[in-house]
Formats: C-alpha cells, structure tokens, sequence
C-alpha cells in the first residue's frame, strides 16, 4: 500500500496512483525517483489530513490556498528538511497538480503562487589527482588479515568511480558480462543509457577482483560482493571512504560521489570537451556539467594567487 493510501480519500487516492504510474511510464523515472515522489506526496498528505481534520478527495485537494501550501512547507521546515529536500516535494507537489489537471479532474492555481525555496549554489568539490589516486588503492586501512578479495573489491569499485565516473549505484549494479569488454553501457538516473570507456586500469582492477572473489558469480547478475556473499551495499563504499578518509588525512568533501567529481574535472582541466563530459556523466542538461567549469576557474584562481609575483 501507498503512503499515502491511508491519507487521502479514495478519490485523491486513485489520482496520485495514476500520476505516479505516468511519471514511471511517460518520463520513465528510475524505481528509486518514484520512491522519494511517493514518500513525499505522502508526507504531503499525512499533514493536510492532520491540518483539515480529515482525509482529503479530490475536492479539498482542489481547494487548497496558498496558505495551506506554506503551512506544510513551514512543517517540513521546522522538521529540520533542508532547502533542496523542500524543493524537490514542491516539484513533486506542481507534478501531481499538472497531471490532474491534464487528465481533466481538478487544478489549483494556489500552487503557481508558492516560490521554490533559495538553493545555495553548490560548485563540485573534487580530490587532486594525487590523493584521488592513494584513495582509490584503497589499501590504507588494510590489515593482516584482510582477505586478499575484499581489498581487490574496494580498489576496483573506487577505480570505477574515478576512471569511469559511474554513481555508487551504477558501479554496484554491474555484472561480470558487462566488465569484459572495452566499454560499459550503462543505465543511469532517468533510465539514461550511456557508453563509458572502461579504461584498462579499471578493467585490470575488476579482473583481479573477479579473479579472486570466492563466490560464484552469475554473468548478469550484480558482481561486487559483501563478506558473506550478498550483493555489496552502497553504506559499505560509503564508510569505506569515511575511514580511508581519516587515515589520509582527506577532507570531509573526499566521498564516494567526490571521486565522480574528479573524474570530470580532471578531464576538463587536459582539454576535454564540455559535451563528451556531459555525455560520459550521463547529464541530461549541459548546465549541469558546466559546475564544473567553475572549480576550474576556481583552480586557476588559487594557483594564479600563489605564483604570481604581484598578488
């Protein structure tokens, strides 16, 4: 059962199933996107039952002013949600009342009139090629008695992440038959399909990392294992960087998801072009890969400051 099932009257119900169904048949939304729509609407509609006394149909839903939107953003807020969260419900919000209104049900003009909260202007923070490489061998922590496996596993999830630019989740989901060649097609946020060159260190490291895995491992199914032969967990890469982190002497901005940024920002800074990185990240917009222009310039900045006789 939906979140929000029990929060909402049948009517309303019925609607937001059918908007969900849509965002994952018409705009093709991963499992993972419609999940935190779903949650959100539901939280939507937990605290409008809560404020109006009652379950809402489509009519209360219809009905809602301006004031009523607010007061469920200045729930969330006092909740401790952070602006970006804010604004992705509010977005979730506009495309539930979109699709009402395309199907001919109900609109609410209230809506238009809420402005998305301010988001700080975030600029990626990658990691120098130098510490991007010690992070990647990933062997800072090793112990004695470290299984010979695990440490080709990390090194060669983390090479991935910095060779190949791929998401936690992306690398994660690979198969041993999608690591035997010279490329990787890979299925990313919005069901995007994107080619990736596999470059030779990173396919010696998935190699001698498939070499040495103890468990059988089916060639479409996912190949990074944990101990005791589940499929590996994204919380594990994450603590991984944590602890490489402190042993390093990185700062807290060397994350998993850094190494992604590095990726593309190494590139820029020799020369690649600004659409092939956008192409390789798999962006649906080339303003989202432009950030990365601006830790270049921030780069040359900083170095300019240093060298130049006269700063």
């Amino acid at each position: 059962m939906s979140d929000f099932a029990l929060s909402l009257a049948p009517d309303a119900a019925a609607v937001a199933q059918a908007w969900l169904q849509s965002l994952k048949a018409e705009r093709r939304m991963s499992p993972k996107t419609l999940e935190a729509y779903a949650r959100d609407f539901g939280q939507f509609a937990q605290f409008m039952a809560e404020h109006l006394g009652g379950a809402p149909g489509t009519a209360e839903l219809s009905a809602l002013t301006v004031s009523d939107f607010r007061a469920f953003l200045a729930r969330r807020r006092t909740q401790g949600v952070e602006s970006r969260t804010l604004a992705r419900q509010l977005s979730g919000l506009r495309s539930f009342y979109r699709h009402a209104e395309k199907v001919g049900l109900f609109r609410n003009a209230a809506l238009s009139a809420i402005r998305a909260p301010k988001l700080p202007h975030a600029v990626p923070k990658p990691v120098s090629p130098e510490k991007a490489a010690t992070l990647v061998k990933a062997d800072a922590l090793a112990l004695p008695d470290t299984p010979r496996w695990v440490l080709a596993r990390d090194e060669a999830v983390l090479t991935l992440l910095y060779a190949c630019g791929l998401r936690i989740s992306e690398a994660l989901a690979l198969s041993p038959s999608q690591a035997g060649g010279g490329f990787l097609t890979i299925t990313g946020k919005g069901n995007k399909t994107r080619i990736v060159p596999l470059l030779p260190v990173a396919r010696a490291a998935v190699a001698r990392y498939l070499d040495l895995c103890p468990f059988a491992l089916a060639p479409k199914e996912p190949m990074f294992r944990g101990l005791k032969g589940g499929t590996l967990n994204a919380r594990n890469i994450q603590m991984l960087v944590a602890r490489l982190r402190g042993a390093l002497g990185l700062p807290e901005t060397a994350t998993p998801h850094a190494l992604r940024h590095s990726f593309a920002s190494h590139l820029l800074a020799h020369g690649a072009d600004l659409r092939v990185i956008q192409e390789l990240l798999g962006h649906a917009s080339l303003s989202t890969t432009q950030a990365y222009t601006e830790v270049n310039r921030a780069h040359l900045l900083e170095q300019y400051r240093k060298a130049h006789p006269r700063r």
